[in-house]
């Protein structure tokens, strides 16, 4: 299951000026949904999971890498600094300095960013990098009332004086926490939820609930059949410490349709949306790790590799129409490298929602979208569906924020070997109003 789909081959960059980074290899853990309560993992332990097996295939050492970088929002109390914690867990010496990015849904392609600029820029050569997420551990957080409550319960300093703070508990406060999870999916000016702005997109770009359900249908039936066919063989599967076995992600559902997508009421707007659970990405929790080196650790350790880092871009747009981080984010990178669509093997575009994927292909399409966002006299054109997540996405897998990004990435390259295809774009939408784009090339 976790055997590696690498191949020898020798660094590229011999011949050119331009520095070359490399992904030489990775593995994530089983996306797992989070059913309304903590599951069984922190962040630190799937990150661990899949960055021990990642490791220990290797022919260097752990101690032979030089930084970690992590990309993760909701670390527990007991996790500060994860990417840090993450390196010692694994391993890799107290002298591997380690660190934490945060980019809401792109911090997994952040920390890849980040780990790829270090490189470049000659300060190491052999860097672990990814992301994590335990959505389901998001915290239940205290009010203000309910924190100067506590202040004043510690300063009374006589039991009379306790018992008077007590009788003022603020019970309207104790049965209305804050849930951080709602919190962080919520943008924090526009007060619109992830959900509504993928409602804005429904309605902007004519999206029908039935495009919706069937993109959300095909997500599921492309994950089974990749399951079947061995085609996401870098899963590796997870431990519970009661010895429970999570062998694969546990979100896809076989016995999905149409129909039942169908008899799925709007979950943002209720009255009058068409965006439900069924079409949009579930609430998950994972970890995926990679191996990024420069081309002096591919030839010091004979490594073979999944894929180069060509480039990478970042774009920002309103937060209301966040879902269009993508093309905001892709496009200028195709324009930069005199790249159309034709020139795109595989795309990986996540699946926020159903409807969010959907807006994105159209925006390529619409000449005015087009003109007055990139100075094109002309639509960009038209995405090959059948190239676009060809084994599914976060609408069956699920999408733990950190971790998402990097998941992307990996699967990207390991798409690319196995049809022997030459370029790939892995493209993400976040939170916020913003969008990363990586572009990968086997050759």
């Amino acid at each position: 299951m976790n055997a590696k789909t690498t191949q020898s081959t020798q660094p590229t960059s011999s011949t050119s000026n331009k520095k070359v980074v490399y992904i030489v290899d990775g593995l994530r853990t089983p996306f797992l949904k989070a059913r309304g309560r903590p599951g069984p993992f922190s962040a630190s332990d799937l990150a661990v999971t899949a960055g021990r097996a990642l490791l220990s295939r290797q022919p260097f050492p752990p101690t032979a890498i030089e930084e970690t970088v992590i990309g993760c929002m909701m670390p527990s109390e007991n996790e500060a600094n994860i990417g840090r914690v993450i390196g010692l867990r694994l391993g890799c010496g107290d002298n591997v300095p380690g660190w934490t990015v945060q980019r809401n849904c792109g911090s997994g392609m952040q920390a890849l960013d980040s780990a790829l600029k270090d490189i470049l820029s000659e300060r190491v050569d052999l860097v672990l990098a990814g992301g994590t997420e335990t959505m389901s551990h998001a915290p239940i957080l205290y009010n203000s009332k309910m924190v100067n409550w506590f202040s004043n319960l510690a300063r009374a300093k006589t039991p009379i004086e306790k018992t008077k703070v007590m009788f003022k508990m603020p019970m309207s406060a104790v049965l209305h926490p804050i849930i951080a999870l709602k919190c962080g999916l919520t943008d924090p000016l526009t007060g619109l939820d992830m959900g509504q702005t993928a409602e804005n997109l429904a309605y902007l770009f004519n999206i029908t609930r039935e495009e919706m359900d069937e993109f959300a249908l095909r997500s599921h039936q492309r994950v089974l059949a990749a399951q079947k066919e061995g085609h996401l063989n870098e899963v590796i599967p997870a431990y519970g410490v009661d010895g429970k076995l999570f062998p694969q992600d546990d979100g896809v559902r076989a016995d999905t349709s149409m129909s039942a997508l169908a008899s799925l009421k709007p979950f943002f707007d209720r009255k009058f949306g068409m965006v439900t659970a069924g079409n949009s990405s579930q609430v998950s929790d994972g970890a995926a790790m990679l191996i990024l080196a420069s081309e002096k650790a591919v030839e010091k350790y004979n490594l073979p590799w999944l894929a180069k880092i060509v480039d990478v871009n970042w774009g920002a747009l309103n937060p209301d129409v966040m879902g269009l981080g993508p093309v905001m984010a892709s496009t200028p990178l195709m324009i930069k490298h005199d790249l159309s669509f034709d020139d795109i093997d595989y795309w990986e575009i996540n699946e926020a929602f159903s409807a969010q994927v959907l807006a994105c292909v159209k925006a390529w399409q619409d000449e005015a979208f087009c003109k007055k966002n990139f100075g094109l006299d002309r639509a960009f054109g038209k995405l090959n569906m059948e190239t676009l997540n060809v084994d599914g996405g976060a609408v069956a897998l699920g999408h733990p924020v950190g971790a998402s990004g990097a998941r992307i990435v990996l699967h990207l390259a390991h798409v690319l070997r196995r049809n022997n295809a030459k370029r790939g774009m892995a493209a993400i939408c976040i939170g916020g109003g913003q969008g990363g784009a990586m572009l990968l090339e086997t050759e």
